[in-house]
């Protein structure tokens, strides 16, 4: 099938790009991103970037279960957008004594299943890859495997869920763009200690943050999370630009779809699902509870001020009611969702 005209103009642009950058000296780059799994199977996430040679430095003095190559401090802000990602490269990863080798897409992502058995709780992959004789620097992504015996999991928003935003949803991109590290993004007040309490209370349950943004901010996302205590997780992101078939990629859709992909992979696991109601998250969770009710344990929804819900691009038609389902929970923040919960004996 011919690639949509936006894709082939995309991968020309890469391309010219890709050239200059070797010019200049840039090598390539692997991005780990947080994988999960089960004891044989993980999934394993990361992006090939050309980037400048990165200078020594000590190490990080960081938690595995957050750790990502420090080289990606390099490449955040609008640095991250700008970056030149290395198409159809084959990238090497090294788990548990054995070697895969996997093909990146036309964005420079690996998203895709090894085949391995590892025993639950947090490991490593190793990451590298060779591109006309240029070997990268080995990364570390961390892995969290999910034992047989866990029957809960977390997954939860970012945008205005977890993070509080106060921007128009069309300046949102530009915000993720520009902003050049975390310290300048609000975090929700007492969701952090939510979350955190979420996961204490089901040992070993896995915790997936489900966003639309791109994979461009996932090092600052990251280090967000991390710095504000939320609890350690995978981060499920998209690609921006054209696709083969369409000029861009639709972020309900890729939410629904890794919906779907996590119940379908943790058949056994009821999940409490974390959102808010400026625009989709209440009608994809909804959907979701119709087509998996077994995959539901409770359903979250952090509700804005009328302030950030105009900013969030919300009109009154496009609001949904809220349930008289007893699992699904409405706030304005940690704080209050947790009292709801506790009242109904979720908490």
């Amino acid at each position: 099938m011919m690639m949509h005209r936006a894709a082939r103009i995309e991968d020309w642009l890469h391309g010219t790009r890709e050239g200059f950058a070797r010019k200049r000296g840039y090598l390539p780059t692997v991005i780990p991103y947080t994988g999960y799994g089960s004891t044989g199977w993980v999934r394993i996430l990361c992006r090939v970037l050309l980037a400048k040679p990165a200078r020594p430095r000590k190490p990080a003095s960081t938690r595995l279960r957050w750790r990502s190559d420090r080289r990606d401090a390099g490449i955040r802000g609008w640095r991250s957008f700008t970056s030149v990602p290395v198409n159809d490269v084959t990238v090497t990863i090294e788990i548990n004594g054995q070697v895969h080798r996997v093909q990146a897409d036309r964005g420079g992502v690996v998203d895709t299943v090894v085949r391995v058995s590892l025993a639950p709780g947090w490991h490593v992959a190793r990451l590298h890859t060779e591109v006309h004789a240029d070997a990268s620097t080995p990364v570390e992504a961390p892995l969290f495997i999910v034992a047989p015996t866990v029957h809960h999991g977390i997954i939860s928003d970012v945008d205005d869920t977890v993070m509080v935003t106060t921007l128009p949803r069309p300046l949102l991109a530009a915000w993720n763009t520009f902003v050049l590290d975390e310290h300048a993004r609000v975090p929700t007040p007492g969701m952090a200690v939510l979350l955190d309490r979420l996961a204490a209370t089901a040992e070993g349950a896995p915790m997936v943050y489900l966003s639309t943004g791109a994979w461009n901010v996932a090092p600052t996302l990251t280090r967000f999370l991390s710095r504000n205590l939320y609890p350690a997780g995978a981060l499920l992101l998209t690609d921006w630009g054209p696709t083969h078939d369409r000029w861009f990629r639709s972020g309900q859709e890729h939410k629904r779809a890794n919906l779907r992909r996590l119940a379908q992979e943790f058949p056994e696991i009821r999940w409490i699902l974390i959102g808010d109601d400026g625009q989709h998250d209440e009608a994809i969770y909804s959907e979701f509870q119709r087509d998996f009710p077994g995959s539901v344990e409770a359903v979250l929804i952090r509700q804005l001020s009328p302030s950030e819900a105009v900013l969030a691009g919300r009109r009154a038609k496009d609001a949904v009611d809220e349930k008289h389902d007893p699992r699904w929970v409405y706030g304005p923040d940690g704080s209050s969702l947790a009292a709801r919960l506790a009242e109904q004996g979720l908490l």
